[in-house]
Order: structure tokens, then C-alpha cells, then sequence
């Protein structure tokens, strides 16, 4: 039987996987310790409880746990990264290129930016959504200082060349930031250097990556929890710290928390369920992509097949 209504924007965001809740809840209520309280038990399981989370999120994308930054989104991770680098690289640059299908999340800060006196550029895609590597090449200029390119779009669904776009920056010594909340968790993402680094279709084989591609990379990239059945009000920015070590200026002080990129106390129970989503992700994510391809295919066809 037929249970209406039916949710079919699951790119817009996911119900929280079941075993996702239940790792969640001692944190609320029995395991409620601050993270930041270093001097009594509470406080300790609290803080190995997001360091286990953190290791959790950073081996879903092949990071390193120092490099993830606990947001509360992916909203919050673009906008860190963005105005982050803006701020601590103003001496060096002022010009951001972006394109103008990217999300809300990061066309609204670049024009923020652009009011402040920083210089935009949105790059127009083809009929496919795509931008290519050509396009940004051609856009880089002395003062160039971000690229952002989001990995996954949210709307069309469509992947970007990410390797490509990522290695031009890298020949002009631009840094490059992408999107990758709708990526991370559904695609491959590698973000070590300079061993491997590589974004790729899951349903097709992981290839390696050759030996030219290796000092190439990602510097930044925002995560959110809610995209892959993990709560809402939690994601995270990968900040890059070898080749090279990328600075950010804060965008807002507090506490220090978070190597003092984001200050506040942080939501234990939230992150507690991001590190688990991220852990399920990668154990199922492929076996999953083949379900959900499959039964994309049968939607398809069944809706062309009565289309005269």
C-alpha cells in the first residue's frame, strides 16, 4: 500500500537514519557535558566524544580530523570560507570567481563581498550546468585569490570537474574552496596530498589517480549533516593545512573554539550524529548508489514509457 504523501526531495534534506538517533541521545541527556569544560569528567567525554565525530566526518572525505571545523551548516561553511579568505588574503587579492549556478549560500556572500569593494566573477555554465576548467583559467587575473565551484548542484544535480578546475588553481596559485554538500557522502571524495586526491562518479570504478594529480587538491569544503541522513543545524568546513596551510579570518569571535575559526559552544548531540551519518556513508555508500541509480532508471522509464 501506497502511504501518501511521498517525500521526493531528499536533496533538500533527509529524515535522520534511526542508528544515527539512538548514538545521538545519551548526548543529550545522560552524556550532556560542554566540550570546552576541560577540568572534570563531563566535559572530557564530551570533548572525546566530538573528536571521535571529527575523525569520523574527516575519513569520510579522506582529511585529516585536524582539518575539519564543526559549523552548524553548510551555509555557515561557505560563508567561513569565503569571507575567511577574503579577509586574511585582502593584502594579496580581491577578485572571487564563483558561477552562477551555484547556491544561494555562496552567490549572497559574494555579492556581500562585492559591496565591501572585493570583485566577483560568475561564470556562465553550459547546457549541461557544467563549468569548465578553460572558463576559470580564463578568469583568474593577478589579484585572483578564490575559486569556488560547488563539487555536486543541488538543483540539476549536475558534477563538476572538479580535479580540473582544482589543478588550474593550483598552476596560478589560487585557492580553490567547492561546495561538496551534496557530494560528500554520495561520491568519492579523497582529500589527501600530496598521496591522492580525487572526486569521482560512484557508479563508475574509483580510478587512481595519476602521479601529475597529486600536489593537486582542494583547499576548502563545506559538509552539512542533514544531506545524508544525519540532524540539521550541524555541518563542517575543511580547511586544508598541508600544501598549503590555508588561513582564514574568522567571521565571528567568541571563545576560541574550533582552533578559533568558530567560536561557540559546540552542539555535542549534533556532531555526535554528523560523525555517525558520515561513518554509515562510507561503510553503504556505494552498495546505495547502485540501489538509488536503479531505481532512478526505473522511475524514468516508467514515466517516458507512458509519454506518447
Amino acid at each position: 500500500m501506497v502511504h501518501l504523501p511521498i517525500f521526493m526531495d531528499n536533496n533538500s534534506t533527509t529524515r535522520v537514519d534511526p542508528r544515527v538517533l539512538e548514538a545521538m541521545l545519551p548526548y543529550f541527556s545522560e552524556r550532556y557535558g560542554n566540550a570546552a569544560s576541560r577540568h572534570h569528567s563531563f566535559g572530557w567525554e564530551a570533548k572525546d566524544a566530538v573528536d571521535r565525530a571529527r575523525e569520523q566526518v574527516a575519513e569520510l572525505i579522506g582529511a585529516e580530523a585536524r582539518e575539519i571545523i564543526f559549523t552548524s551548516g553548510a551555509t555557515e561553511s561557505n560563508n567561513l570560507a569565503l569571507r575567511g579568505v577574503a579577509g586574511m588574503y585582502r593584502t594579496q587579492g580581491n577578485h572571487i570567481i564563483t558561477a552562477v549556478t551555484e547556491h544561494k549560500a555562496v552567490l549572497d556572500p559574494c555579492k556581500r563581498l562585492q559591496r565591501e569593494g572585493y570583485d566577483a566573477t560568475f561564470l556562465p555554465v553550459d547546457r549541461f550546468g557544467r563549468v569548465s576548467a578553460e572558463q576559470v583559467a580564463q578568469a583568474i587575473t593577478p589579484k585572483t585569490i578564490l575559486v569556488s565551484i560547488m563539487a555536486v548542484n543541488n538543483e540539476v544535480g549536475t558534477l563538476q570537474p572538479i580535479q580540473e578546475i582544482a589543478g588550474v588553481c593550483k598552476e596560478h596559485g589560487v585557492l580553490f574552496h567547492t561546495d561538496a554538500a551534496q557530494a560528500a557522502g554520495k561520491i568519492p571524495i579523497d582529500m589527501q596530498t600530496p598521496e591522492r586526491q580525487r572526486i569521482s562518479n560512484v557508479l563508475h570504478p574509483v580510478r587512481k589517480v595519476p602521479s601529475d594529480e597529486r600536489s593537486r587538491g582542494i583547499d576548502l569544503a563545506s559538509l552539512s549533516a542533514h544531506k545524508i541522513y544525519g540532524p540539521k543545524g550541524v555541518g563542517a568546513l575543511f580547511v586544508r593545512r598541508r600544501d598549503p596551510h590555508v588561513r582564514l579570518e574568522p567571521i565571528f569571535d567568541g571563545g576560541g573554539h574550533e582552533g578559533g575559526l568558530r567560536s561557540g559552544t559546540l552542539p555535542v548531540p549534533l556532531i555526535v550524529g554528523f560523525g555517525k551519518a558520515c561513518e554509515l556513508c562510507l561503510q553503504e555508500m556505494r552498495v546505495e548508489a547502485v540501489r538509488l541509480g536503479t531505481l532512478r532508471e526505473k522511475l524514468y522509464q516508467g514515466i517516458t514509457s507512458r509519454m506518447s
